[in-house]
This record gives C-alpha cells, structure tokens and sequence, in this order.
C-alpha cells in the first residue's frame, strides 16, 4: 500500500477502535482507486481481526445506486451480524440510519474460474435461499454527505450492523411489484413497491461474485450478500425498535 494508504488505515483503525469519527478533509486526497479503497478495506479487517484469517468473509454487503452505476462491496464484520429479532444497544453508532434488504446465500461453491463465466442471466441458480435484511448504516466520518466515495468505501461502504430474517427457498419473484413496509420507531411507516434500484436483487450477482473471487480464492456455499435497500436510508435514533416486512417473504425486527 501507499504511505497515504497505511496512514488512512491506521486513522480508521483508531477510529473503531476509539468509537470516534474522523474529519474527512485530511484524507480527501488519500486514495486514487477502488482498489486502493478496497486494500483500506482489507487492512482494517486484518488489524481489528474480524475475520480471523478466512479466506472469504461470510457475510457482505454490495449494491449501487443504478445498473448503469459501478457496484461496491465491503465484508461485514461478525460481531456486527445477528439474527431477528436483534438488539443492538451494545454497538455505538455515531449517526446511525435504516436500510430495508433482501439478502441472498449462495448454495454452493463458486471457483475463480466459474465466476469469471458468470452473467445476470445464469447466477440465480446458485442462490439457494433469501431472507429479509436491515442494515444500520453508520460512518467513522463525521461529515457523510460530504465525504468521497471513496473514503465511504475504503470504510467497510460505511456499514454498522446488520439484523437477518429466517431463511426461505430463493424462488422467482415479481420484484417490480414487491412491497416493502418499513417503520422506525413512532414514525409513519416507509411504504415501496418495486423500489431496489436494481430492478432485481440477484442482478448484483455476477459483479460480487468476480469481486470476492478476484485474488483465486473459492467462494464457498453458505456465503451471505446483502443487496441494497429498498427505502434508502430512513433515519434513526438509539432505542428506535425497527421493523420492516416484505410480504411473502418475511420480516425483522431489531433495537437500535
């Protein structure tokens, strides 16, 4: 890595470790690349010991705003990762907010090489259940609205937690029609139908999987993606109880 690169890690590291957030305008100019985000994103997994030494994480989060739009991913840290109905209230979160998922497992081992083949066409067979999902979104930045995308991706894609529903068989489902009930809290809740900015959750597939295959490791069966929300991000405070429902699919609960 660069000296900028070990700098900013070392910066988010502390900032973790701390439970601070960092001022963004020191490290507007830290990194150049996605890649150079996603080596940030390594070595702060290393030097907090998230993962133990696994070759490939169990659970990640990937998504972006459009097809048109380059996909991001980022691990997600264990500790961080629970079942519903989930309570949070050991965590600090800084400026936490709510984001209603679908999240896919993969039912079998994907080689480096398959992944290489791999199409939005022909990867929804190597799903083998989904559920619903909630992340809380949080960021070792102070400023989020103003910080690059790329210090937003070199830190884990500014992720906090994530609560996952009981698993049912992946089937095909009418995503443009699919409702999404999402209620933080006394607020009124958050209705969408056919909102995942990707048309399709499994869209995401092909471009994850080359991602977590892309140093020749096998991505094994039971691997866990998180796939981008369905509301955007509906603000939240500590305490808020969460729910948040797709019909025919399931349901989460959890406590901030």
């Amino acid at each position: 890595m660069t000296p900028s690169q070990t700098a900013l890690t070392d910066a988010l590291v502390a900032a973790r470790r701390g439970n601070r957030t960092l001022d963004a305008t020191p490290w507007t100019d830290a990194l150049e690349t996605d890649g150079q985000a996603y080596e940030v994103q390594d070595a702060v997994a290393a030097a907090l010991g998230w993962f133990d030494g696994r070759p490939v994480p169990g659970t990640w989060k990937s998504g972006g705003g459009s097809r048109s739009a380059t996909l991001t991913h980022a691990p997600l840290p264990p500790a961080g990762v629970r079942q519903s109905p989930a309570n949070f209230s050991d965590l600090v979160f800084h400026a936490p907010g709510i984001e209603a998922e679908i999240a896919l497992r993969l039912g079998q081992d994907v080689t480096p090489a398959q992944a290489t083949q791999l199409d939005h066409d022909n990867t929804s067979s190597l799903i083998d259940a989904m559920t619903v999902s909630v992340e809380i979104v949080d960021s070792r930045w102070q400023d989020l609205a103003g910080t690059p995308a790329l210090l937003r991706l070199a830190d884990s894609q500014v992720h906090g937690a994530l609560v996952l529903g009981e698993w049912t068989p992946y089937a095909a489902v009418d995503w443009a029609s699919q409702r999404c009930e999402t209620k933080v809290g006394n607020a009124v809740t958050v209705v969408r139908e056919g909102t995942h900015p990707l048309a399709d959750p499994a869209w995401l597939l092909p471009v994850w999987l080359r991602h977590l295959a892309r140093h020749g490791k096998t991505v094994p069966a039971g691997t866990v993606v998180t796939t981008g929300s369905w509301v955007g991000i509906v603000p939240c405070r500590r305490g808020d109880q969460v729910t948040a429902e797709f019909p025919g699919i399931g349901a989460v609960s959890l406590i901030v």
